[in-house]
């Protein structure tokens, strides 16, 4: 398969080296500083793009590859807001695309069991909840997508609350979500249940972005022959 890389910093490489090793080709590599390259000849070459740059810049990205035809699987977070946007525009074109706040498996695995615990958790408002997610001093965003999708996970299940706020203050109906940034750190989430009696953790460590870096291959495996919006639910799923 040829894969054209949209950022290449640690976690271009990162895809780049697990992509290489998985037999694929990298066409083209486009950073800020080259994207006169989305109308090279070796884009439009490519069976599919994976993204990795950031929330400023995520979006445009992903409309470009649907508006030149090649599939593209997005790992950036912080746009959020402009993700139903570009799904429809991706929809409308008949082009592919798949997002993920995170494209670990163990993240993948981590989201359902995080929905289980919340379904449990529903009936025992006792229980105070915090989510917390700790990454590399480089994360562009805060709090981290992870950390959105797992309190959106909570918030599908719970009527005990209703909205997130970043930050370690209480608030009614609201989950506190604290982002720390510490040197090294490929990502750390927990999401932490305490009573007057006891607490319930669970937790994901990432020990490098190899996880994720795989997962996005993996995901840009499953696009190939296909058309429509996915999710890593599907790429499990397959």
């Amino acid at each position: 398969m040829n894969i054209a890389l949209i950022g290449y910093g640690k976690m271009g490489q990162a895809i780049e080296r697990l992509a290489l090793s998985r037999g694929h080709q990298i066409t083209t590599r486009i950073t800020a500083e080259n994207r006169a390259a989305f109308e090279a000849p070796e884009f439009a070459a490519a069976d599919v793009a994976i993204e990795f740059t950031g929330p400023d810049a995520a979006a445009e990205n992903a409309l470009t590859c649907l508006e030149k035809n090649v599939p593209v699987v997005s790992g950036s977070t912080g746009w959020n807001a402009r993700i139903p946007e570009v799904q429809a525009v991706c929809n409308r074109v008949g082009g592919t695309m798949l997002q993920s706040s995170n494209f670990s498996i163990g993240v993948q695995l981590f989201f359902l069991l995080n929905q289980k615990l919340a379904q449990l958790m529903a009936t025992h408002p006792e229980y105070a909840l915090k989510v917390s997610e700790t990454h590399h001093t480089e994360k562009k965003d805060a709090p981290s997508g992870t950390a959105v999708t797992l309190t959106e996970g909570i918030l599908n299940e719970t009527d005990t609350y209703q909205n997130w706020h970043l930050g370690t203050d209480s608030k009614a109906g609201s989950i506190p979500v604290e982002a720390l940034r510490i040197e090294g750190i490929p990502g750390t989430h927990q999401v932490r249940y305490t009573s007057a009696i006891d607490t319930i953790e669970i937790a994901h460590t990432a020990h490098s972005r190899d996880g994720f870096a795989l997962g996005a291959v993996l995901a840009a495996e499953f696009l190939a022959g296909k058309k429509g919006v996915f999710t890593m639910q599907d790429v499990l799923n397959s």
